[in-house]
């Protein structure tokens, strides 16, 4: 279903590294810090603060509803909250793994928090991928403990076989599933300085080469962005009802989000230009540029508001932002191509207050 370049090809694959063009909608890109906000003194238990009975902490710094409407407008100067919003937010990461993230032009992520999942081996790279691209897995130290447990111990070079891994501490939030998030939305905030990223859930094994698969879905399409087609529902309105019905969250907070995106508009279409309304999210591959950051940052804001089901809000964001067109939302053989699905191993420990 993935038509990859032959393998004599890969090896000589040249991304284009080069700033965007200025001609695109957004230009600036400056993330709010809220420095006039009194969020208390350099405790890192602040961090666990919840702002006004939301999950915005230190970490996102405070979005007001009406800074959330204004943040779906699209200047050359965006002003948005993206987290990171200061040194006692939570999330820190040491400064060897910060300079290594920042040499970083194409990274590959993925994440376990919480000791829920194993660490699966990238294959199917070329020579050249193993050379331009940097693998790497956040680790919290809970999922340190239950690695090294199983004899899984990060070489002196921080590697285990081709993943550096990154250990987080001070994680910003008590659900493992919001802290997941930051990783999985926010490559751009980690990576400074890559162009393009592809994120994998730590229940998949990633199994093609990234430079080839950034060519095939990305430069071959003229997308910034490709995501999965939902395999079973095409409504986020269904969606909805699926996430109540097998409680992967609250039916109050499932409502209190949906009753927003009704109020909102949001139509219940099972179609959004010409593809299924609804995304899969557990493989995601991405140009950097100022609109695919901003509709990032659009993306995690709404998962910490609401539900950190991300599904709901993926495309509630893609259609509030209706100026992203270049989207390439690939069918569910080719997610199927890109990963062998290993499933959750263990349940994921919660963070205590």
């Amino acid at each position: 279903c993935l038509k990859l370049l032959p393998a004599e090809e890969l090896e000589h694959v040249e991304l284009p590294l080069t700033e965007e063009s200025s001609s695109n909608l957004v230009k600036r890109l400056v993330y709010l810090s809220d420095q006039g906000t009194p969020y208390g003194a350099g405790d890192s238990t602040y961090s666990w603060q919840r702002i006004n009975d939301t999950r915005f902490n230190l970490f996102t710094g405070h979005q007001t509803m009406d800074e959330r409407e204004k943040s779906f407008k699209v200047n050359e100067t965006a002003v948005i909250h993206c987290g990171f919003y200061s040194e006692n937010g939570g999330f820190k990461i040491s400064d060897e793994d910060k300079s290594y993230m920042q040499s970083c032009k194409v990274a590959v992520s993925t994440c376990a928090f919480g000791g829920g999942d194993d660490l699966y081996q990238p294959i199917g790279m070329s020579e050249a991928s193993l050379k331009k691209v940097c693998y790497v897995a956040f680790w919290d130290e809970i999922t340190l403990a239950a690695q090294e447990l199983q004899g899984n111990k990060i070489g002196d070079d921080g590697f285990i076989g081709k993943w550096r891994i990154v250990i987080v501490k001070n994680l910003p939030f008590v659900d493992q599933r919001l802290n997941g998030k930051i990783p999985k939305m926010l490559p751009h905030r980690l990576f400074p300085h890559a162009k393009y990223s592809i994120w994998v859930d730590s229940k998949s094994q990633f199994r093609r080469d990234p430079l080839g698969v950034i060519e095939a879905l990305l430069l071959r399409t003229n997308s910034v962005l490709a995501i999965s087609e939902h395999g079973a529902r095409s409504s986020v309105y269904d969606e909805a009802k699926a996430v109540v019905r097998k409680h992967k969250a609250t039916p109050e907070e499932v409502e209190v989000q949906i009753t927003q995106y009704r109020k909102d508009g949001l139509p219940a279409d099972k179609r959004f230009n010409g593809r299924k309304a609804l995304n899969e999210a557990s493989v995601i591959v991405r140009e950097h540029t100022n609109l695919t950051n901003m509709l990032m940052c659009l993306w995690f804001n709404e998962v910490v508001r609401f539900t950190s089901r991300d599904q709901l809000s993926f495309p509630y964001v893609l259609w509030r932002l209706k100026v992203v067109k270049n989207i390439n939302t690939f069918p569910v053989c080719t997610r199927k191509d890109l990963v062998n699905s290993m499933g959750h191993i263990r349940k994921a420990k919660p963070l205590t207050n």
